[in-house]
């Protein structure tokens, strides 16, 4: 147990000196860092100049109470899973029962015994560790994986059965960059990578803050899913906001857009150990179809134009029939535009 405590700093709060200085004996010999305060005040300061990794609170101080203190450090984000221990002589069940409300995790009575603290002390530092661990891995989590393919995971989880897929209506968004595979072939390998990334970068930010998620990254391109009240009018807001983005920014690569409303289905493809969740079926390829077809411009279906008819913020126009590889009858296309001023 004393590797868990090596090297950690643990902050001991009391007014009465001898109880600082034996609490500090007792870690210090398994290599602890030991502060100490014996007020509330003198304790706040500490853990706010620096890094506290645990701390042990009487309950009786001259300033705020050790109730108090706790309730100040948990209202510190850095210190939100810091263990922290009361060491008191008080053994009232209503004032204890206020400091777990406060946020403490442990009561050790006094005197303190060595073995007791360390082996407490100890265990609320491998929970911490873990908690902080957690939150790691669910950072992780949400930047690697859509927040559909989150909920999921977290669902299958809980459950341990996966959702049956679903038929769903959704509009589908493909973006494709022009010209981006003949300008890597004059670009090093780590200018392609952080061009590239720094554009699919705008993309994903546009489309999260238009109320869609990115299904996946498709070549030099996202395919991104709106689902809900209003999915065709998001998606178009997003696709415009996206093309003129990508106009903005310095080195230019200019961008082709596809955009198809319908019905497809939602849910795990793949076996037991490697799943993908994610969006399958006619609407989905008539959407990467008419990315296909854009060139440096948004081309929609009617489904879409449909759908968004009437909104003042953009237009449709250069209706038109196309042959697209793969659908047997020609499809009416159009070509998506901010309005005019």
């Amino acid at each position: 147990m004393d590797e868990v405590l090596k090297g950690r700093t643990v902050l001991v709060v009391d007014d009465t000196a001898v109880s600082r200085v034996l609490a500090a004996d007792i870690l210090t010999t398994s290599e602890m860092t030991v502060f100490e305060a014996e007020s509330g005040e003198q304790a706040m300061q500490q853990a706010e100049q620096q890094p506290i990794d645990a701390f042990l609170l009487d309950i009786r101080l001259p300033d705020m109470n050790g109730i108090e203190l706790c309730r100040a450090l948990r209202a510190m984000p850095r210190y939100q899973d810091a263990p922290v221990i009361f060491v008191t002589a008080i053994d009232q069940r209503e004032v204890l029962q206020w400091a777990l409300e406060a946020g403490a995790d442990d009561f050790i009575q006094k005197p303190l015994h060595a073995m007791v603290l360390r082996k407490r002390l100890g265990n609320l530092l491998q929970k911490a560790a873990y908690l902080r661990e957690a939150g790691l891995v669910n950072l992780s989590l949400q930047r690697y994986v859509s927040p559909r393919t989150e909920q999921m995971a977290r669902a299958f989880a809980a459950t341990g059965k996966l959702p049956a897929p679903r038929r769903q209506e959704v509009c589908i968004l493909f973006s494709d960059a022009r010209g981006f595979t003949e300008m890597s072939q004059e670009l090093e390998p780590e200018a392609v990578f952080d061009l590239l990334s720094a554009r699919l970068a705008a993309q994903v930010e546009l489309v999260y803050r238009h109320g869609g998620y990115v299904d996946k990254y498709s070549g030099d391109g996202i395919m991104a899913v709106f689902d809900g009240e209003d999915m065709a009018r998001n998606c178009c807001r997003c696709a415009l906001d996206i093309l003129e983005g990508a106009r903005a920014q310095s080195g230019a690569i200019e961008l082709g857009m596809g955009i198809h409303l319908g019905y497809a289905m939602v849910g795990n493809l793949g076996s037991q150990d490697h799943l993908d969740y994610t969006v399958i079926g006619k609407t989905v390829n008539l959407a990467a179809r008419l990315c296909g077809l854009a060139r440096q411009n948004i081309v929609v279906s009617q489904a879409v134009r449909d759908a968004a008819a009437g909104d003042r913020d953009f237009s449709f126009q250069s209706e038109r029939p196309a042959q697209l590889r793969g659908f047997r009858d020609p499809v009416t296309v159009f070509q998506l535009q901010r309005a005019a001023p």
